[in-house]
């Protein structure tokens, strides 16, 4: 999938690794027995000095056992390293937090740092007993592969459902010296806002004040991460982390200025095209939605109604089958708990095989069936939904619903 471009940022490779002083690693350590021994299960990201670090949870009333620790290990605003592991969510596990723990204690004596520099997480099936023991027995295996070109085994071995790799590094200038911001996540189901929607790790070498990084996280994920949804379900186990080292060396970003805006565009570019990753590959997905809504009342309004669109089943399941029913949009505009004038809507469908107008003053308009089939036949389907005249404006991405994922999830546990 193409990476969207914003602003001119120009995109890196490297992922995790490509900011200045982060290694990462990837192996199969088998949490699963009998599984995929080419499927690397358990991953670890270092930097080499104590990070600045931010993080957002999942709003789900039940959370894995890694979010707890996690939060009191970053409570001080500091971590050095990642543990993360795939097939199990060490959720709902009375030694959830015992475990989560453990495998703290393990990366911390294998890289020579202290359990509370570490963050834990873990995604997989919730429910069954972590078995902690291959993991502390790959720990070292783990640690001693870490390098600079890691990342690649690294964003393998956090994929669940997930059928590609999802990661994205972007660089930047701050006060003329060069920085990096890079970022892997894996999303494929149980994708649904707010803040329940992935495992994403991001690290930096831009050197910028504890309270702007978590300001500019928080501003951040409300536009992209906050704005996914695959199929309506929100996850025990998701969070997205930030570790900066300052290894850039450029002048301390201390103040909500050019700097400051510049380092939330690149984190911004890194994130919007993560997330729009995530929603290409929903599970059983064929086709990316984006959806923008402008016209409104205020960002709010709008970004209520695009996402009242992109979690339409009936709309969905209408562009899996390349089908311009723009009444199923109308509907779903209709009923998102907001105020506008219905007979001020227009909604036109694009792809990059052309535009199409389908409803106008709320209402349909003559259109061809077969221009508008050839325009939902691509991979990547643009809504643009207007519901008046006013300056607010919001995009939100999902993906088409398709028979593979109620396939995919009948037997998830096997």
């Amino acid at each position: 999938m193409k990476k969207k471009d914003f602003k001119g940022i120009p995109f890196v490779e490297g992922g995790v690794c490509a900011a200045k002083g982060f290694k990462a690693n990837g192996i199969h350590c088998g949490i699963k027995k009998n599984g995929d021994p080419n499927k690397n299960d358990l991953a670890m990201i270092c930097a080499d000095k104590p990070c600045t670090a931010a993080a957002m949870y999942t709003t789900n009333k039940v959370q894995g056992a890694p979010i707890a620790v996690t939060k009191r290990h970053i409570a001080d605003g500091y971590a050095q390293a990642v543990i993360v592991n795939s097939v199990n969510a060490n959720t709902c596990n009375a030694d959830g937090e015992e475990k989560a723990e453990a495998m703290c204690e393990a990366a911390a004596n294998a890289l020579g740092l202290k359990p509370e520099d570490i963050i834990v997480a873990s995604t997989g099936v919730i429910g069954q007993p972590l078995p902690i023991e291959p993991i502390a027995a790959g720990v070292p295996r783990l640690a001693e592969g870490l390098s600079e070109t890691g990342n690649t085994a690294a964003v393998n071995a956090i994929m669940t459902t997930d059928t590609v790799p999802k990661e994205v590094a972007v660089e930047f200038e701050i006060g003329g010296r060069k920085c990096r911001l890079g970022g892997m996540l894996k999303g494929s189901g149980m994708i649904h806002p707010n803040m329940a929607t992935t495992l994403t790790f991001l690290t930096t070498d831009c050197d910028i004040d504890a309270a702007l990084l978590k300001e500019a996280l928080r501003e951040v994920v409300f536009l992209t991460l906050n704005r996914v949804s695959v199929d309506g379900d929100t996850s025990t186990n998701d969070m997205v982390c930030i570790l900066a080292n300052g290894d850039a060396e450029n002048p301390k970003i201390s103040a909500e200025n050019e700097d400051y805006d510049m380092f939330k565009d690149a984190l911004y570019t890194v994130l919007m095209n993560l997330a729009r990753m995530m929603a290409r590959d929903g599970e059983g997905a064929t086709k990316l939605i984006e959806c923008l809504c402008d016209g409104a009342a205020d960002d709010r309004t709008a970004e209520i109604v695009a996402k009242s669109v992109i979690t339409s089943s009936l709309f969905k399941a209408a562009i899996f089958g390349e089908d311009a029913n723009w009444g199923r949009i109308l509907c779903a505009v209709g009923y998102a708990p907001v105020d506008f004038d219905i007979h001020q809507v227009y909604v036109t469908l694009g792809s990059d095989k052309g535009v199409i107008l389908v409803c106008e003053d709320g209402a349909g308009v003559e259109f061809s069936e077969e221009e508008a089939k050839e325009i939902l036949s691509e991979e990547e389907i643009r809504v643009h939904v207007t519901i008046g005249k006013g300056d607010g404006v919001a995009v939100a991405w999902g993906c088409d619903l398709t028979y593979d994922y109620v396939r995919i999830n009948g037997d998830y546990r096997s």
